[in-house]
């Protein structure tokens, strides 16, 4: 997580915004069912090397109508340009229809140009602004 935060915020800011503990205790809270419905799903290379992540959770609105989110997406930038974001796009989106969601959202940076250019290429749209972050979403309804 770590690693988005950086990427697109940049390192003063994005390197500084959580401590290591909290974003491993972020992790394991998405992974205790009794806090979150969540879900992580990672990739690797051939020899085994984690080349990316992303985590997944269920969410309400503000009228308490639930939702799927995509919390953070991550890729090592020698993995990118190989379809493992789309990948995680695909398995993310089966497991929100698996528990019901007629929705995928995520929220990101305004300047994250590669996240949102991914997503609009697979039918999510963006839509409200909040502060320095964009909301993208897409409906999950064949």
């Amino acid at each position: 997580m770590r690693e988005t935060l950086v990427e697109v915020l940049g390192d003063a800011v994005g390197g500084d915004m959580y401590t290591m503990d909290w974003l491993i205790q972020r992790v394991l809270w998405h992974l205790d069912p009794s806090k979150c419905v969540g879900q992580v799903f990672l990739s690797e290379d051939e020899e085994g090397q984690i080349t990316g992540h992303t985590i997944v959770r269920i969410e309400r609105d503000d009228s308490g109508k639930e939702f799927g989110l995509f919390s953070t997406f991550f890729v090592v930038p020698g993995s990118r340009n190989q379809a493992v974001a789309k990948s995680f796009v695909a398995c993310g989106e089966k497991w929100m229809v698996e528990r019901g969601m007629t929705t995928a959202m995520t929220y990101t940076a305004k300047s994250n140009d590669k996240l949102k250019k991914l997503l609009v290429s697979l039918g999510y749209r963006i839509g409200a602004t909040y502060d320095e972050m964009v909301a993208l979403s897409k409906s999950l309804l064949a």
